[in-house]
Protein backbone atom coordinates (compact mmCIF):
# COMPACT_ATOMS: atom_id res chain seq x y z
CA UNK A 1 0.00 0.00 0.00
CA UNK A 2 1.15 3.25 -0.52
CA UNK A 3 0.42 6.79 1.09
CA UNK A 4 -2.53 8.11 1.45
CA UNK A 5 -1.52 11.05 0.18
CA UNK A 6 -2.10 12.41 -3.86
CA UNK A 7 1.08 12.31 -6.02
CA UNK A 8 -0.45 15.65 -7.35
CA UNK A 9 -0.19 17.67 -4.18
CA UNK A 10 3.73 17.46 -5.48
CA UNK A 11 2.93 19.74 -9.07
CA UNK A 12 1.05 22.99 -9.59
CA UNK A 13 -0.71 21.47 -12.58
CA UNK A 14 -3.90 19.19 -13.10
CA UNK A 15 -5.51 18.10 -10.21
CA UNK A 16 -3.83 21.12 -8.26
CA UNK A 17 -4.47 23.69 -10.43
CA UNK A 18 -8.30 22.75 -10.83
CA UNK A 19 -8.46 22.64 -7.02
CA UNK A 20 -6.60 26.06 -6.20
CA UNK A 21 -9.77 28.41 -6.21
CA UNK A 22 -11.41 25.80 -3.31
CA UNK A 23 -8.03 26.33 -1.52
CA UNK A 24 -8.57 30.37 -1.40
CA UNK A 25 -11.72 29.42 0.28
CA UNK A 26 -9.87 27.40 2.85
CA UNK A 27 -7.46 30.25 3.01
CA UNK A 28 -10.20 32.78 3.65
CA UNK A 29 -11.81 30.53 6.50
CA UNK A 30 -8.89 29.77 8.11
CA UNK A 31 -7.57 32.93 8.30
CA UNK A 32 -11.17 34.52 9.56
CA UNK A 33 -10.56 31.73 12.36
CA UNK A 34 -7.14 32.40 13.48
CA UNK A 35 -7.58 36.61 13.38
CA UNK A 36 -10.84 35.63 15.74
CA UNK A 37 -8.40 33.92 18.07
CA UNK A 38 -5.75 37.00 18.23
CA UNK A 39 -8.35 39.06 18.00
CA UNK A 40 -10.12 38.43 21.21
CA UNK A 41 -13.61 37.55 18.69
CA UNK A 42 -13.33 33.73 19.76
CA UNK A 43 -12.28 32.98 23.52
CA UNK A 44 -8.37 30.84 23.33
CA UNK A 45 -8.45 28.99 26.98
CA UNK A 46 -5.70 29.20 28.95
CA UNK A 47 -3.85 27.05 31.24
CA UNK A 48 -2.78 28.05 34.44
CA UNK A 49 0.47 26.44 33.45
CA UNK A 50 2.75 27.51 30.26
CA UNK A 51 1.96 25.58 26.89
CA UNK A 52 4.48 24.59 24.30
CA UNK A 53 3.18 23.57 20.88
CA UNK A 54 5.04 21.39 18.77
CA UNK A 55 3.65 21.30 14.81
CA UNK A 56 3.60 21.95 11.76
CA UNK A 57 1.38 23.54 8.78
CA UNK A 58 1.37 20.55 6.64
CA UNK A 59 -0.36 17.14 6.31
CA UNK A 60 2.17 14.09 6.44
CA UNK A 61 4.83 13.59 8.97
CA UNK A 62 7.34 15.87 9.42
CA UNK A 63 9.19 14.20 12.53
CA UNK A 64 7.24 15.75 15.51
CA UNK A 65 7.33 12.68 17.96
CA UNK A 66 11.06 13.18 17.98
CA UNK A 67 11.07 16.64 18.44
CA UNK A 68 8.58 16.33 21.35
CA UNK A 69 10.73 13.70 23.21
CA UNK A 70 14.05 16.12 22.69
CA UNK A 71 11.52 19.18 24.34
CA UNK A 72 10.76 16.93 27.29
CA UNK A 73 14.36 16.52 28.01
CA UNK A 74 15.51 19.63 27.63
CA UNK A 75 12.34 20.66 30.07
CA UNK A 76 13.18 18.12 32.70
CA UNK A 77 17.02 19.54 32.48
CA UNK A 78 15.85 23.16 32.99
CA UNK A 79 13.73 21.84 36.00
CA UNK A 80 10.38 21.57 34.76
CA UNK A 81 7.96 18.91 34.90
CA UNK A 82 6.03 18.28 31.51
CA UNK A 83 2.75 16.66 30.75
CA UNK A 84 1.80 16.09 26.89
CA UNK A 85 -1.44 16.46 25.17
CA UNK A 86 -1.90 14.51 21.93
CA UNK A 87 -4.58 13.71 19.33
CA UNK A 88 -4.78 10.10 19.59
CA UNK A 89 -5.36 10.27 15.99
CA UNK A 90 -6.80 6.62 14.97
CA UNK A 91 -7.77 6.01 18.53
CA UNK A 92 -11.59 5.34 20.09
CA UNK A 93 -11.06 6.96 23.07
CA UNK A 94 -10.71 10.77 24.71
CA UNK A 95 -9.60 12.77 27.76
CA UNK A 96 -7.84 9.56 29.43
CA UNK A 97 -4.13 9.63 30.42
CA UNK A 98 -2.14 7.18 28.24
CA UNK A 99 0.57 4.45 29.61
CA UNK A 100 3.53 2.97 28.01
CA UNK A 101 2.29 -0.19 27.16
CA UNK A 102 -1.54 0.60 26.48
CA UNK A 103 -3.33 -0.63 23.25
CA UNK A 104 -2.22 2.02 20.13
CA UNK A 105 -5.76 0.78 18.51
CA UNK A 106 -7.94 2.17 21.66
CA UNK A 107 -5.55 5.56 21.98
CA UNK A 108 -3.97 6.17 19.17
CA UNK A 109 0.10 5.52 17.82
CA UNK A 110 1.36 8.03 18.78
CA UNK A 111 0.12 9.01 22.32
CA UNK A 112 1.46 5.22 23.63
CA UNK A 113 4.98 6.33 21.53
CA UNK A 114 5.22 9.53 23.80
CA UNK A 115 4.33 7.71 26.71
CA UNK A 116 7.05 5.14 26.65
CA UNK A 117 9.44 7.78 24.92
CA UNK A 118 8.75 9.99 27.56
CA UNK A 119 8.53 8.72 30.75
CA UNK A 120 5.91 11.68 31.26
CA UNK A 121 2.22 11.61 31.46
CA UNK A 122 0.19 11.57 28.71
CA UNK A 123 -3.30 12.14 27.83
CA UNK A 124 -5.48 12.24 24.90
CA UNK A 125 -7.69 13.90 23.16
CA UNK A 126 -9.46 15.67 20.44
CA UNK A 127 -10.21 18.90 22.67
CA UNK A 128 -6.99 19.52 23.62
CA UNK A 129 -8.13 22.21 26.20
CA UNK A 130 -9.90 19.60 28.03
CA UNK A 131 -7.26 17.24 27.56
CA UNK A 132 -5.12 19.68 29.30
CA UNK A 133 -6.85 19.92 32.09
CA UNK A 134 -7.78 16.25 32.52
CA UNK A 135 -4.06 15.68 32.72
CA UNK A 136 -3.39 18.67 35.34
CA UNK A 137 -6.10 17.25 37.35
CA UNK A 138 -4.72 13.86 37.62
CA UNK A 139 -1.06 14.86 37.22
CA UNK A 140 -0.92 18.20 39.43
CA UNK A 141 2.56 17.88 39.95
CA UNK A 142 2.93 18.64 35.99
CA UNK A 143 3.89 22.74 35.65
CA UNK A 144 3.97 22.94 31.89
CA UNK A 145 1.77 21.05 28.54
CA UNK A 146 3.74 20.08 25.63
CA UNK A 147 1.28 19.39 22.75
CA UNK A 148 1.84 16.92 20.15
CA UNK A 149 0.52 18.98 17.01
CA UNK A 150 -1.65 21.25 17.80
CA UNK A 151 -0.97 24.69 15.94
CA UNK A 152 -4.03 25.00 13.83
CA UNK A 153 -5.94 24.16 17.36
CA UNK A 154 -6.33 27.87 18.60
CA UNK A 155 -8.87 27.15 21.37
CA UNK A 156 -5.64 26.49 23.44
CA UNK A 157 -3.53 29.25 24.34
CA UNK A 158 0.24 28.68 23.96
CA UNK A 159 3.18 30.61 25.34
CA UNK A 160 5.71 28.92 22.61
CA UNK A 161 5.02 27.38 19.03
CA UNK A 162 7.71 25.29 17.37
CA UNK A 163 7.59 24.25 13.61
CA UNK A 164 8.52 21.33 12.46
CA UNK A 165 9.43 21.74 8.82
CA UNK A 166 10.14 19.12 5.95
CA UNK A 167 10.70 20.63 2.92
CA UNK A 168 9.29 17.92 1.35
CA UNK A 169 6.02 17.71 2.92
CA UNK A 170 5.60 21.52 1.66
CA UNK A 171 5.11 20.04 -2.00
CA UNK A 172 3.50 22.03 -4.21
CA UNK A 173 2.74 24.51 -1.32
CA UNK A 174 -0.82 25.43 -2.16
CA UNK A 175 -3.64 25.18 0.53
CA UNK A 176 -5.81 22.11 0.94
CA UNK A 177 -7.24 21.07 -0.81
CA UNK A 178 -5.14 21.60 -3.73
CA UNK A 179 -1.98 21.32 -1.93
CA UNK A 180 -1.03 19.64 1.46
CA UNK A 181 -0.84 22.61 3.43
CA UNK A 182 -3.07 23.52 6.27
CA UNK A 183 -1.98 26.72 6.38
CA UNK A 184 0.33 29.04 4.15
CA UNK A 185 3.97 29.26 4.03
CA UNK A 186 3.64 32.51 5.93
CA UNK A 187 2.18 31.07 9.30
CA UNK A 188 5.98 29.70 9.84
CA UNK A 189 6.98 33.49 10.23
CA UNK A 190 5.10 33.49 13.22
CA UNK A 191 6.60 30.79 15.65
CA UNK A 192 9.24 30.80 17.86
CA UNK A 193 11.24 28.22 16.42
CA UNK A 194 11.08 26.62 13.16
CA UNK A 195 13.24 23.35 13.26
CA UNK A 196 14.24 22.27 9.64
CA UNK A 197 14.27 18.48 9.18
CA UNK A 198 16.91 18.12 6.40
CA UNK A 199 17.37 21.06 3.70
CA UNK A 200 15.20 23.84 2.79
CA UNK A 201 14.25 25.41 -0.93
CA UNK A 202 15.52 28.69 -1.22
CA UNK A 203 12.14 30.41 -1.46
CA UNK A 204 11.67 28.88 1.66
CA UNK A 205 14.84 29.98 3.28
CA UNK A 206 14.38 33.21 2.21
CA UNK A 207 10.56 33.77 3.49
CA UNK A 208 12.17 32.49 6.97
CA UNK A 209 15.17 35.00 6.75
CA UNK A 210 14.13 36.55 10.20
CA UNK A 211 12.72 33.34 12.00
CA UNK A 212 14.59 31.89 13.54
CA UNK A 213 15.73 28.23 11.56
CA UNK A 214 17.59 25.26 13.27
CA UNK A 215 18.85 22.21 11.65
CA UNK A 216 17.48 18.87 12.23
CA UNK A 217 18.20 15.35 11.71
CA UNK A 218 16.98 11.88 13.04
CA UNK A 219 19.39 9.43 14.05
CA UNK A 220 19.73 5.55 15.22
CA UNK A 221 22.13 2.95 15.19
CA UNK A 222 20.68 -0.25 16.65
CA UNK A 223 17.24 -2.07 16.62
CA UNK A 224 15.54 -3.46 19.26
CA UNK A 225 13.36 -6.45 18.93
CA UNK A 226 9.53 -6.18 19.13
CA UNK A 227 8.49 -8.91 20.70
CA UNK A 228 11.65 -8.75 23.66
CA UNK A 229 12.51 -5.27 24.30
CA UNK A 230 15.72 -6.05 26.22
CA UNK A 231 17.52 -8.03 22.57
CA UNK A 232 19.29 -5.20 20.49
CA UNK A 233 21.28 -5.53 17.48
CA UNK A 234 22.90 -3.70 14.50
CA UNK A 235 22.48 -3.36 10.99
CA UNK A 236 25.72 -5.54 10.41
CA UNK A 237 23.48 -8.91 12.19
CA UNK A 238 21.07 -8.41 8.81
CA UNK A 239 23.39 -8.23 6.06
CA UNK A 240 23.43 -11.12 3.98
CA UNK A 241 19.66 -12.02 4.79
CA UNK A 242 16.22 -10.57 3.36
CA UNK A 243 14.96 -7.96 4.94
CA UNK A 244 11.25 -6.15 4.83
CA UNK A 245 10.90 -2.96 5.92
CA UNK A 246 7.39 -1.71 7.08
CA UNK A 247 6.31 1.69 7.69
CA UNK A 248 3.19 3.38 8.15
CA UNK A 249 4.76 6.85 8.81
CA UNK A 250 3.74 10.31 6.88
CA UNK A 251 7.34 9.49 4.76
CA UNK A 252 8.07 6.07 3.98
CA UNK A 253 10.73 6.56 1.78
CA UNK A 254 12.75 8.49 4.43
CA UNK A 255 12.67 5.51 6.59
CA UNK A 256 13.54 3.00 3.75
CA UNK A 257 16.54 5.41 2.43
CA UNK A 258 17.86 5.74 6.38
CA UNK A 259 18.00 1.87 6.36
CA UNK A 260 19.97 1.68 2.37
CA UNK A 261 22.56 4.09 4.16
CA UNK A 262 23.49 1.54 6.55
CA UNK A 263 24.52 -1.15 4.06
CA UNK A 264 20.93 -2.76 4.06
CA UNK A 265 19.12 -3.72 0.97
CA UNK A 266 15.57 -3.80 1.79
CA UNK A 267 11.86 -5.02 0.48
CA UNK A 268 9.94 -1.73 1.05
CA UNK A 269 6.40 -2.57 2.35
CA UNK A 270 4.80 1.22 2.57
CA UNK A 271 1.48 1.89 4.38
CA UNK A 272 -0.72 5.01 5.03
CA UNK A 273 0.09 7.10 7.60
CA UNK A 274 -1.63 5.73 11.35
CA UNK A 275 -1.76 2.80 9.07
CA UNK A 276 -4.09 0.27 11.64
CA UNK A 277 -1.91 -3.21 11.37
CA UNK A 278 -3.14 -6.58 11.43
CA UNK A 279 -1.17 -10.10 11.52
CA UNK A 280 -1.93 -10.27 8.02
CA UNK A 281 0.48 -7.36 7.08
CA UNK A 282 3.52 -9.18 8.16
CA UNK A 283 2.70 -12.16 6.81
CA UNK A 284 5.34 -11.77 3.75
CA UNK A 285 7.96 -12.07 6.83
CA UNK A 286 8.28 -15.95 7.44
CA UNK A 287 12.02 -16.51 7.69
CA UNK A 288 12.78 -13.08 6.86
CA UNK A 289 13.66 -10.09 8.94
CA UNK A 290 11.56 -7.46 9.37
CA UNK A 291 12.47 -3.62 10.19
CA UNK A 292 9.52 -1.01 11.15
CA UNK A 293 9.90 2.05 12.72
CA UNK A 294 9.07 2.79 16.64
CA UNK A 295 5.51 4.13 15.48
CA UNK A 296 4.71 1.32 14.10
CA UNK A 297 6.11 -0.97 16.30
CA UNK A 298 3.61 -0.03 19.22
CA UNK A 299 0.86 -1.14 16.98
CA UNK A 300 2.40 -4.89 15.90
CA UNK A 301 3.61 -5.69 19.25
CA UNK A 302 0.65 -8.26 20.12
CA UNK A 303 1.25 -10.02 17.32
CA UNK A 304 4.93 -9.34 15.43
CA UNK A 305 7.17 -12.53 14.56
CA UNK A 306 9.89 -13.14 16.24
CA UNK A 307 11.70 -11.68 13.81
CA UNK A 308 10.51 -8.45 14.18
CA UNK A 309 12.71 -4.91 14.88
CA UNK A 310 11.84 -1.91 15.44
CA UNK A 311 14.61 1.24 14.70
CA UNK A 312 14.65 3.93 17.62
CA UNK A 313 15.66 7.33 16.33
CA UNK A 314 16.62 10.52 18.55
CA UNK A 315 16.33 14.32 17.16
CA UNK A 316 19.56 15.40 16.62
CA UNK A 317 18.97 19.40 16.96
CA UNK A 318 21.15 22.30 16.27
CA UNK A 319 22.57 24.58 19.29
CA UNK A 320 20.25 27.25 20.57
CA UNK A 321 17.10 26.25 19.76
CA UNK A 322 16.46 24.70 23.35
CA UNK A 323 17.61 28.33 25.11
CA UNK A 324 15.62 30.27 22.69
CA UNK A 325 12.57 28.13 23.87
CA UNK A 326 13.90 28.53 27.97
CA UNK A 327 14.30 32.09 27.34
CA UNK A 328 10.56 32.96 26.04
CA UNK A 329 9.16 30.58 28.60
CA UNK A 330 11.09 32.80 31.34
CA UNK A 331 11.16 35.56 29.89
CA UNK A 332 8.82 36.32 27.13
CA UNK A 333 5.26 37.15 26.23
CA UNK A 334 2.35 34.84 25.33
CA UNK A 335 1.64 34.00 21.50
CA UNK A 336 -2.17 34.27 20.20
Amino acid sequence: MASTAPAWWQRRRGWARLLYPVSLLFFLLSAIRRWSYRLGLLNAERLPVPVVIVGNIAVGGSGKTPVVKWLVDALRAAGWRPGVVSRGYGGRVDGVAVLDGDDAGLFGDEPVLLARLTGCPVAVGRDRPAAARALLQAHPECDIIVSDDGMQHYRLARDVEIAVVDDKVLGNCYLLPAGPLREPLARLTGVDVVIAHGALSEPVRQMLAGTPVVPMRLAGDRFVSVTEPGRSCTAADFRGRRVHAVAGIGRPQRFFDQLRAMGLEVIEHPFPDHHCFSAADLAFVGEDVCLMTSKDAVKCRPFAPDDAWEFPVQAIIGSGAAERILEKLNNGRPTA
